[in-house]
């Protein structure tokens, strides 16, 4: 039988560090062990977060999850994180793991790169899983990008025909920060929304922040008022702030809508007493398959440096299974999308359209 041991560690860093370690162990089968079978040798995994924190309900939680599961099905897997506050935090939290030689040190996204960076050069022998960067170079560092455009498109089909199906002109987008990945998100989003509601308008907004519930709230309102019907974003911790807005609202009697992202989103969206949501649907971004993944290679001998992509036809990116509050006829015309973007009938552009008078 397995056991997770979960070790709070309560020292402070030097550098305000938040630690979270969490151990695995295996009590003794006796009618499956026999004399003389040696433990399998401890596996150390050591987990960093950007500034979105461990519980952002989004990538940093999922990345996480990913660990956990890992090493749920495995016998000899340790893991723990280290939480940062600011960016001034990565690369000494980075190095904490490394100067630990832990098997797998992961950094969650690509607020990381130049700390990731630095430290594949100090420690060049440590196996690195960074999320969202491909331009790095490392023999042990391997990194996982996703085609976000894809599964962007695909909630951009669900949001405009929502939209047009309701009677309404606009829809919004809020992202975290700036930068190639979310780059990605905006331009499947607006190919999505435009291939089925080419007149719809869409309301963007830059939070430049990923970890401000508070910013997430106040742009959400900012895009209601304006006519939004459906806002959604991809902004990590800064993104709950959209849920919670939409929420709110929706329990006040009017009718918006938020679309989720990384992970399944639907259970944060709810609001009253009859379990309602004002989640539409939630574009998944399967991070936790990545970390998975990369726990898995190290335990088994077969991890490797480069990059991994993790596109729409290999499970990577879409929609949940069950999307309670989208219309059949949206689902359906969802999964037809699916099929020409997997089938390559539909190629999604990665480069978002900047001057356009349908963007407000």
């Amino acid at each position: 039988m397995k056991k997770l041991l979960v070790l709070l560690l309560t020292s402070v860093l030097a550098l305000s560090l938040v630690a979270c370690s969490n151990k695995k162990t295996t009590t003794e089968d006796t009618t499956a062990n026999t004399e003389g079978q040696t433990p399998a040798e401890e596996i150390k995994i050591g987990f960093v977060t950007d500034i979105g924190g461990i519980d952002d309900k989004s990538f940093n939680q999922t990345s996480y999850e990913g660990i956990k599961k890992a090493a749920d099905e495995l016998e000899n897997v340790t893991y723990a994180y280290l939480q940062s506050s600011q960016a001034a935090d990565y690369t000494p939290n980075l190095n904490s793991y490394a100067e630990e030689e832990v098997d797998l040190l992961v950094a969650a996204g690509f607020l990381f790169s130049d700390a990731v960076s630095e430290v594949v050069k100090s420690y060049p022998e440590q196996k690195v899983l960074i999320i969202d960067v491909n331009w790095l170079e490392g023999e042990n560092l391997q990194q996982a990008v996703f085609a976000e455009h894809e599964g962007s498109f695909l909630v951009g089909v669900a949001a405009g025909l929502t939209a047009k199906n309701a009677g309404k002109t606009a829809v919004g987008f809020v992202i975290g920060q700036e930068s190639v990945t979310m780059e990605k998100f905006w331009a499947g989003y607006q190919q999505g929304v435009w291939a089925v509601y080419p007149e719809c308008e869409i309301f963007y907004d830059n939070a430049d922040d990923f970890g401000s519930p508070e910013k997430g709230k106040t742009l959400a309102a900012k895009q209601y008022n304006a006519g939004a019907y459906i806002v959604y974003h991809a902004a990590g911790g800064t993104g709950n702030g959209v849920i919670a807005e939409a929420a709110e609202r929706r329990q006040a009697g009017e009718d918006v809508w938020v679309i989720g992202v990384d992970t399944d989103q639907y259970e944060y969206g709810k609001y009253g007493n009859e379990g309602k949501s004002a989640v539409l649907t939630s574009m998944l971004k399967r991070v936790d398959t990545a970390s998975y993944n990369a726990v898995k290679a190290i335990a088994d001998g077969t991890f490797k440096g480069g990059v991994v992509t993790y596109a729409l036809k290999d499970g990577g990116v879409g929609i949940p299974k069950e999307n309670p509050n989208l219309a059949p006829e949206v689902v359906a015309e969802v999964d037809a999308w699916t099929q020409k973007i997997v089938n390559g009938e539909v190629t999604v552009n990665e480069t978002a359209v900047k001057d356009d008078s349908r963007i407000k």
